[in-house]
């Protein structure tokens, strides 16, 4: 270990790295990373964080990559105590359902299946509380980062929000489903799209709505959306 309370041991010696993001966060809209901060037992804790691209929030500097914490998270506490962690772009989506949904320590900062990381630093911007929720808005600015494969994936929830709202949409109209819970379902969808598309996953909806009149007559008409997938 180095005297940095945010650096860990070097996983990439080999590999040059870089002071940028392993990959373009512009115009992706919110991207689901893997994120490790170092807490007070010396372990790695992973978490779940959303990225924000660069000149989303206004009161950050021009080009910044941002993310928020809800609560006091053991993200959030040791972004406070260490000033910072490594953003990472995952590959295995067990990682990522266990980033989000379990407590998970390591002893090593950079999990083993990670298709790029970046050591970042980070700058509380902002914050506020919604619904009794306490939220913090934070800069990340990456000080090295490293590439382990030719291609990083990048997770947008929004693109699988398009994806399950065309089979939603399938199956209104259908005998056996709900129509009205199809509806809800694609409203759901919808305020995902709004929330964390980027220009594509924009581009996806709009057409979506232009051949799935899905809000006509919520409490149970009928909406024409093709039959591509109501037998699945």
């Amino acid at each position: 270990m180095t005297d940095d309370p945010v650096a860990g041991p070097s996983p990439e010696a080999e590999n040059p790295p870089s002071a940028d993001w392993p990959v373009d966060l512009a115009g992706r809209g919110v991207t689901e990373s893997v994120v490790t901060t170092r807490g007070p037992n010396d372990r790695w804790n992973v978490a779940a964080l959303g990225l924000s691209p660069p000149d989303a929030a206004p009161e950050a500097a021009p080009g910044t990559v941002t993310a928020r914490t809800w609560g006091r998270t053991r993200t959030r506490r040791n972004f406070e105590a260490r000033g910072g962690g490594y953003v990472q772009f995952w590959t295995n989506p067990v990682d990522f359902v266990e980033a989000a949904c379990s407590v998970r320590e390591e002893d090593d900062p950079v999990l083993e299946r990670a298709a790029a990381w970046a050591r970042v630093r980070v700058e509380r911007l902002d914050s506020g509380t919604d619904d009794g929720t306490e939220w913090v808005d934070w800069a990340l600015r990456p000080v090295e980062s490293v590439v382990r494969s030719r291609e990083v994936p990048t997770h947008n929830r929004a693109r699988a929000a398009v994806v399950e709202a065309t089979v939603a949409a399938s199956r209104l109209g259908v005998p056996g489903f709900d129509d009205a819970a199809l509806r809800e379902r694609i409203a759901h969808y919808a305020d995902v799209v709004d929330s964390c598309a980027g220009d594509r996953e924009r581009a996806a909806w709009d057409r979506f709505e232009e051949l799935v009149d899905w809000e006509a007559d919520r409490a149970g008409g009928s909406a024409h959306a093709g039959d591509g997938r109501a037998d699945e």
